[in-house]
């Protein structure tokens, strides 16, 4: 019904910069929260930042003045700009949106297949 798809990640040096892109499609009424998470190996999934329709974020301590995310509600499109990045940042990337779709009352939460971004020390 609704399918997330990411790309921009890659391989970059600590410093450098990426931009996840995230775009949203299928049988879509309206969605309220988007927001990326990643997993590292070995570790548990944990929420990087998310943004809401109206443009309320929050991020992780952890990137908080480094990564910036942004959504283009026309485009059902969320993004995520990271910058200085570091050997630690590396992980699988992950889009996530709360959507309700047509026809349906109530919001599910679906997943992309996920991005991988190595940065190198």
């Amino acid at each position: 019904q609704v399918q997330l798809a990411e790309s921009g990640g890659g391989l970059v040096q600590a410093g450098g910069s990426l931009r996840l892109s995230c775009a949203a499609s299928g049988s879509i009424f309206s969605i309220d929260t988007m927001g990326w998470y990643r997993q590292a190996p070995g570790k548990q999934r944990e929420l990087v930042a998310r943004i809401t329709r109206g443009g309320i974020t929050n991020y992780a301590d952890s990137v908080m003045g480094r990564f910036t995310i942004s959504r283009d509600n026309a485009k059902n499109m969320v993004y995520l700009q990271m910058n200085a990045l570091k050997p630690e940042d590396t992980a699988v990337y992950y889009c996530n949106a709360v959507v309700t779709t047509k026809g349906v009352l109530w919001a599910v939460e679906y997943w992309g297949q996920g991005t991988q971004v190595t940065v190198s020390s």
